[in-house]
């Protein structure tokens, strides 16, 4: 379709499968919580570019 595109994730839970142990949904949503500030201005400087 010829659109221009751009995708961003966090990873909150490491997974690796030599040491798992349950996920918390606190450590979770804390890892999230420091990204976000991060992507807000990750997203903003994009945006100011476009």
């Amino acid at each position: 379709m010829g659109l221009p595109c751009c995708a961003v994730s966090v990873l909150t839970d490491d997974c690796d499968p030599d040491n798992l142990k349950p996920a918390s949904i606190q450590e979770i949503l804390k890892v999230a919580a420091k990204a976000e500030a991060k992507l807000t201005d990750l997203y903003v400087s994009l945006i100011e570019r476009l």
